[in-house]
């Protein structure tokens, strides 16, 4: 593993040395950074040039240029010495420092996108291959291939004008006419009629179930005012930890197994417990306070799951585990909804952005700081998801096919293991490998394409940086961007070669 490693990091070392390279000479290539001095008069003229000329070395060669720029950046990978600034920009200013407000932005949007688009995806991928040739397979691959087709500016756009501008303004006044209420109610019904599938008669019921069911919370959210005041309050949140242990044991283990199911209530239990002892003490925290009480109520559900599991201690605490943390993320979940009047109000009750990454100079606690970073994140976030979500979903298809007629499936099947388990131990690891490969791609690839959203939803991030670099002809906040995407995308792929070793006994690292 670690001589691996180590002859990784030489090759990629000598690429990162080509790559940065070509791109230090290309952008030098690409204009004259004194250009827009031609026209200016004045006294100030002369210094200004000459300021400029000093900060970007232009009074050197090219090469000597770049030996120049190599030289700042070999002061951040030794320690102690010159202080590591990675370049000075056009107007002298240190670009290191510039790097660290951005990266910050662009990773927030990047991560949680990524995060999304990855499990949604490959879960409709796997049902997709499960329920292969049904409505609901063909109808997810026309949405793939629709979201894989449209161009990211044009969706952002119209992510703009429908799920800001209007919904800004519903949420103004939130009212919907009775038939409105029943149209949202036939169309969840014929959407979970298609996902749940079946015979007509099981498609029926489920059409009436849910067209039911969501017609009547919909009207409930309504009337209490949930639109104005959001929040799960006690009795949601002990509706939505019963709900996530049931979910997760479905998926998990099933319901044959009865310790494991009293393990995942307990867990439940265990979890909704912390939401009331928490509560005093998440009034206003910090980030260490939030994850310490997470930590804590993870491993006293992991404890909690094992001694109530009793012959299958180890899964049961696992799946505790799983539970007690979704719950932890509700817990923070509904934390922030109580912190959405107080931060509407002050949005003058438009609470979703359309530009920017944080609201300027906005002075409020732990939960309206970020919440206001959560809602700055809606519009990007979804514009990358689907996207992101499209090309998932294709591939986890056609890998879980590939998969599930492999001799060793059938194999499994005919032993009379269960078919949950069947997917879930056996298919589902093996499909993930070329899932590996593209995950490690499609972060890099994120990262250095969130050049668009940035510019489309205005967010000062790394993209910002790129494109002004770019524009003006200054090289190091280009190379910045450039060590930062190159790097993720070196680190990315070697992180997927060791999962495959993970996932795949047959292959080794030698």
């Amino acid at each position: 593993m670690l001589f691996f490693i180590a002859k990784r990091l030489l090759i990629s070392f000598f690429i990162m040395a080509a790559a940065t390279t070509l791109m230090f000479f290309l952008v030098i290539s690409s204009g004259d950074p004194l250009g827009d001095l031609g026209e200016a008069s004045g006294s100030s003229k002369k210094a200004t040039i000459a300021a400029r000329t000093e900060a970007m070395n232009l009074d050197q060669p090219p090469l000597m240029r770049y030996f120049l720029w190599l030289q700042d950046l070999g002061h951040c990978l030794v320690p102690g010495g010159v202080d590591c600034t990675l370049g000075s920009d056009r107007a002298g200013n240190a670009v290191l420092p510039q790097l660290e407000s951005a990266i910050g932005s662009t990773f927030r949007l990047v991560l949680v996108a990524t995060v999304i688009a990855l499990v949604l995806g490959v879960v409709v991928g796997i049902v997709t291959a499960i329920r292969q040739y049904t409505t609901f397979d063909y109808s997810i691959t026309f949405i793939s291939f629709v979201l894989f087709s449209l161009p990211l500016f044009w969706l952002s756009t119209l992510l703009k004008q429908y799920l800001a501008i209007d919904l800004n303004t519903w949420l103004a006044n939130p009212q919907f006419p009775y038939l409105t209420i029943l149209l949202v109610g036939v169309v969840a019904g014929v959407i979970w009629a298609v996902v749940v599938g079946g015979d007509r008669k099981r498609r029926l019921a489920v059409f009436g179930i849910a067209a039911a069911a969501t017609a009547v919370a919909l009207w409930l959210l309504l009337v209490t005012g949930w639109f104005v005041t959001p929040g799960l309050g006690p009795v949601g949140m002990l509706i939505s930890a019963g709900a996530v242990a049931l979910l997760w044991t479905a998926l998990l283990a099933g319901f044959r197994r009865r310790r494991i199911l009293y393990a995942a209530l307990t867990a439940a239990a265990v979890g909704y417990a912390g939401y009331l002892l928490s509560i005093p003490l998440l009034a206003d925290p910090n980030w260490l306070t939030v994850l310490a009480l997470l930590g804590l109520t993870v491993a006293v559900a992991y404890a909690a799951g094992g001694f109530v599991g009793g012959p299958y201690r180890a899964r049961a605490a696992r799946i505790s585990a799983v539970i007690a943390f979704s719950i932890g993320l509700l817990i923070f979940l509904d934390r922030l909804l109580q912190a959405y009047p107080e931060l509407s109000a002050r949005a003058g009750g438009r609470p979703i952005p359309t530009t920017g990454s944080e609201s300027p100079n906005l002075s409020g606690g732990f939960w309206q700081t970020n919440l206001d970073y959560a809602l700055h994140l809606i519009l990007p976030t979804i514009a990358i998801t689907l996207i992101s979500f499209a090309t998932y979903t294709r591939y986890t298809r056609a890998s879980q096919l590939d998969v599930m007629n492999q001799d060793y499936i059938r194999t499994a099947r005919a032993k009379g293991l269960s078919e949950r388990t069947v997917l879930v131990k056996h298919a589902f690891r093996n499909a993930m490998i070329p899932i590996t490969t593209l995950m490690a791609f499609d972060f890099a690839g994120v990262l250095g394409g969130a050049v668009i959203t940035e510019t489309v939803f205005g967010w000062n991030g790394m993209g910002k940086m790129f494109v002004d670099g770019v524009h003006t002809v200054d090289p190091a906040p280009v190379m910045a961007f450039f060590l930062v995407v190159g790097t993720a995308a070196v680190l990315f792929n070697m992180l997927a070669d060791i999962a495959y070793a993970f996932l795949d006994p047959r292959i080794t690292l030698s």
